[in-house]
């Protein structure tokens, strides 16, 4: 149970106002007499108040039993683990299988900060070697935003060109954009547990909120441009002039769709938020248009990998009015906050 105190502010000299500490709570983190404690403004009006040199971020160890835990259950724990926040994550079993220790190793990869620091018969022991102070939401977001966005544009080019090479790098960075997504999702649990993160004081919850579901949306279109590239990868039949110029001048609209709506994301601009989830009617037009000449393809193979470029062209589009969506949101508890 959270109980809340009242404290009446005092004024002294004149200039300077006072307030009292509760006592248990003082006993409790070792403030004493002469002891100095760290303000911190928060950007809704409230002060965080901590004893010099103490952490709200204390040193964690999770130990996690993977005896019957193989394949994708054991990817699925070890995610659920670093988004819990540990600083420590000791893995137990009677014997680690060598199966369960390729996982283990995939996982530390595809994660920003998990490193194995120890490893025996029965135990692999992460530590998360992540500089907090190195690291802001609203910076992840907006690498998540490029990558992805670069991600979709190669994708198209290698689809025009028949570029399997270039393909295949786009199907490489998508793992960037995961590793981002959950080291946001990471920390955004770690703010509603109530933790300082080094932009707390310039974030807001309702920021955080908003950005966290910003970075969902734009993991999806990196998916969708995996997606395509995939496609690129492997097909071989020819793709019609005519068809390629619906496709990319989709795949255009699409993309600028997503690039205003992270601008109106980050300069909380409604007008311009407005504007993004305007062109969805537009939008869904061209794609018929697009999916309607696709039937006029003389191969089958091509139709339906076309059909399914189309189908990725669409959803991001939806992805960044949802985006758009969320600046406006963003907008207004922002003015509500000030």
């Amino acid at each position: 149970m959270i109980f809340i105190e009242t404290r009446k502010i005092q004024q002294t000299g004149g200039s300077t106002y006072i307030v009292s500490l509760p006592k248990k709570w003082a006993e409790r983190v070792g403030i004493t007499t002469g002891s100095q404690v760290t303000l911190q403004p928060q950007q809704d009006g409230t002060l965080n108040i901590a004893a010099e040199g103490s952490s709200r971020n204390p040193k964690k160890k999770k130990i996690i039993d993977v005896n019957a835990c193989f394949g994708d259950e054991l990817v699925r724990l070890l995610i659920a683990a670093y988004l819990s926040g540990p600083d420590r994550i000791e893995i137990r079993a009677n014997r680690i299988q060598a199966d369960q220790k390729k996982i283990i190793r995939n996982i530390c990869y595809k994660l920003i900060g998990p490193e194995i620091i120890e490893e025996t018969a029965n135990s692999v022991l992460i530590q998360d070697l992540l500089n907090p102070s190195e690291v802001s939401i609203k910076k992840s977001v907006r690498r998540m935003f490029l990558i992805s966005n670069s991600m979709l544009k190669d994708a198209m080019q290698a689809l025009k060109n028949q570029d399997r090479d270039l393909a295949l790098d786009v199907i490489e960075r998508d793992d960037e954009v995961d590793r981002l997504f959950l080291l946001i999702s990471k920390q955004f649990r770690t703010v509603l547990r109530g933790s300082r993160l080094p932009d707390t004081s310039e974030t807001t919850i309702d920021e955080y909120h908003d950005l966290r579901l910003s970075a969902s949306s734009l993991e999806r279109i990196a998916d969708h441009a995996l997606k395509i590239a995939k496609i690129a990868a492997t097909l071989e039949i020819p793709i019609p002039e005519e068809t390629m110029t619906l496709i990319e001048s989709s795949s255009t609209t699409s993309r600028d769709m997503v690039e205003d709506a992270i601008d109106a994301l980050y300069n909380q601009n409604t007008d311009l938020a407005n504007q993004v989830i305007s062109k969805v009617d537009g939008t869904k037009a061209r794609i018929n248009e697009l999916n309607a000449s696709l039937l006029d393809l003389e191969s089958p193979e091509a139709i339906v990998a076309l059909g399914t470029v189309a189908d990725s062209i669409d959803r991001i589009g939806e992805y960044g009015a949802n985006i758009a969506e969320f600046a406006i949101n963003l907008s207004m508890a922002i003015v509500q906050n000030k």
